[in-house]
């Protein structure tokens, strides 16, 4: 029997949300909603599905929503599709605040829901290639990049490209953190448009996290410095090169897994842990810990720290 589900909001994220499940297999997409009428027209008709203006209205034809609306609307939505019985995956961050998250994460295990939320680059092949070599990380170095593009400009940097990186240093680094120190600068909106963080954690792991929508070009990378070698990673080209010391000389290697489109493998999870009821690798546990750093680093920056 398909999986039956829905979509709300069908903007820039939304409309790829809309276009990978109405092509998973066993998986029957029954609508999408926006506030736009007309966006909301123009991708079920492209998908073939029916276009609602009220969420609540597609629900009762769902088992599962995924909801990719902006993050301050993030809570009440989750909260009334949960209240419907619904399994969840809601695009990062899980939302706007702690006691938000709190208050979604234990409405839907009390109802024994499915609750996911977009970390997307967890799915990226590189990350995966690259997490089996990772033991103990001594130093993470991540930057994420991009030229202003207009959207997400509801939120600080901070939650909109930063938590990517958050989420994976605290899924590579398996200790508590201990200390925060940041920067950052407000330049085109009126929100925090550029920031770095240092981390520090218990078991002496460091991580120096860059992000900005400053930028000129598009940058995603990550390196992680072990004992015995460096791995860097490319988000972008999703490939992984490995460099250590051999008597005199520094070797590497390139490793080049299958490349994949990252969201259609989170959803293709989402679908999996719905059908299998299993946990998902970025449940809303995982998510809150990594909107909780953020938001102790936008608080910090804020505060001119």
């Amino acid at each position: 029997m398909a999986v039956r589900v829905g979509v709300i909001g069908v903007g820039y994220l939304g409309k790829h949300h809309a276009r990978i499940f109405s092509d998973i297999e066993g998986v029957e997409l029954v609508g999408v909603s926006d506030i736009n009428e007309t966006a909301a027209g123009e991708i079920a008709r492209s998908y073939g599905c029916r276009p609602y203006t009220r969420y609540k209205e597609m629900l009762g034809q769902c088992d599962a929503v995924s909801i990719v609306t902006p993050t301050t609307t993030h809570h009440a939505i989750a909260m009334d599709c949960i209240a419907a019985g619904k399994d969840l995956l809601i695009e990062k961050p899980i939302t706007a605040d702690i006691s938000q998250a709190r208050a979604v994460v234990e409405a839907a295990a009390a109802k024994d829901l499915i609750l996911q939320v977009g970390h997307l680059e967890r799915y990226n092949p590189g990350i995966i290639a690259a997490a089996e070599m990772i033991s103990e990380p001594r130093f993470i170095e991540s930057e994420r990049l991009s030229p202003f593009m207009g959207r997400a400009d509801d939120v600080d940097v901070t939650l909109d490209l930063m938590i990517h990186d958050i989420d994976i240093v605290l899924s590579l680094v398996n200790s508590r953190l201990t200390d925060i120190r940041a920067f950052g600068k407000t330049m085109i909106t009126d929100r925090i448009d550029l920031a770095k963080a240092w981390l520090e954690f218990e078991n002496g792991s460091r991580a120096l996290i860059t992000a900005s929508r400053l930028s000129p070009e598009k940058v995603r990378t990550l390196k992680v410095f072990q004992r015995d070698f460096i791995i860097a990673i490319d988000y972008q080209k999703q490939e992984v090169s490995r460099s250590w010391r051999q008597g005199k000389e520094i070797v590497s290697e390139v490793v080049r897994p299958e490349t994949r489109e990252p969201l259609k493998e989170e959803l293709r999870d989402f679908i999996f842990c719905v059908r299998n009821r299993k946990r998902p690798g970025v449940s809303g546990i995982e998510a809150m810990n990594a909107l909780d750093v953020a938001l102790k680093i936008t608080d910090m920056l804020k505060a001119g720290q």
